[in-house]
Formats: C-alpha cells, structure tokens, sequence
C-alpha cells in the first residue's frame, strides 16, 4: 500500500455492486484493507460513487460489525445495549462528544503507560524477552519447588553481602531441588 502524506486524504469510492475503489493506489480494496489503514492512522473519505454521499460512518460501523463477529468482541453485551438505549434519549448529541474524549483520553494513557513500561526495560527486546522468561521460570520454580524461591533468595542476599554460597552447598542444594521436582513430577503423572 502507498504511504499517504501528512495531511491527505485518500478518497475511497463504493460502487453499487459493493465493490470499494481507492482512488489514491487505483485499485480494489476490502473492508480488511480499510481496516489496516484505521490502525496505520491513514485518513480517508468513503463516498458513495453515484450520489458522492460520505459513507464513511456507515463503512466504519460495518468493520467494527465484522471484526465482532469473526474475531474476539470487544464490545460488551452491556455497552451494546446502553448504547442503543440512547438513540434517541435528550443525551444523544453529547455522547458522542463523550465518547471520543474518553477514547482520546484512554490512548493517551496506553502510550504513556508503554512508555514508563519500555524505559523500566530499556528499549532492549531481548531484555524484555529475558525478563519474560525469568518470571516464568520463577513462577514454575515456585510451583514445583516451594522452598526454591526461599532458597534462590538467600543465595541472592549472601552474593549480595560478598558472602557467596559454597560450591559443595550449592551443588546439594540443586540436587535436593531436582529430587523434589522429580518426586512432583511422578505425582503428577500417576
């Protein structure tokens, strides 16, 4: 798909038989595609192709319809239905005023809080990925070994105080563990 610059808007036609135009790539494109420039943040303009109506809402709400429908809803049973319950009650004009300064205000806070989360992290994937993995080893460790985090912490706290482990009490230590989650092991295969 060809980059749009700032500031333009690509121009999408419907045409009768259903069939969307995009008149920027000069080509045919699907609800799928539209879908994909909603999430690239490329601006564009739906228009009917006899009349030159702005269709856009209208195509908005249907991909929002088949992404509920063929992929995970997002859009609780409750909110549909108080939704619908404001057609037409004396609050219509204000929410959706409401609802795009809520959305405005939820995304800001996702960057931010993406942000805080990559600089606690560093911009660094593998560290990311290492630290992922690193909880995850914990919580199985905790799960099959309960006194190995106790003793993983001890360890930690005696290399922290220069005072490391000995090799001989390190290696018993494993060998306990290993016995204890080989005996978890074959209680849970039974």
């Amino acid at each position: 798909m060809a980059k749009v610059k700032d500031g333009d808007c690509v121009i999408i036609k419907k045409y009768a038989n259903r069939r969307l135009y995009n008149t920027q790539s000069s080509s045919y494109i699907t609800l799928d595609h539209l879908a994909h420039m909603v999430r690239e943040n490329v601006d564009f303009k739906v228009v009917d192709a006899k009349t030159g109506d702005d269709i856009t809402h209208q195509i908005l709400t249907q991909i929002i319809m088949e992404e509920e429908a063929s992929g995970e809803q997002m859009l609780p049973v409750k909110f549909l239905r108080q939704l619908i319950s404001m057609y037409g009650n004396s609050m219509q004009g204000l929410l959706p005023h409401y609802l795009e300064a809520s959305m405005d205000h939820f995304r800001e806070n996702q960057q931010k809080l993406r942000s805080a989360f990559e600089e606690s992290f560093g911009n660094n994937p593998l560290a990311k990925i290492a630290q992922q993995n690193l909880e995850m080893f914990k919580a199985a460790a905790a799960a099959f070994m309960p006194g190995a985090m106790q003793q993983e912490a001890q360890n930690e706290q005696a290399t922290a105080s220069g005072a490391a482990p000995e090799a001989e009490d390190e290696l018993s230590t494993l060998r306990a563990q290993m016995a204890a989650m080989q005996k978890k092991l074959d209680s849970l295969g039974k």
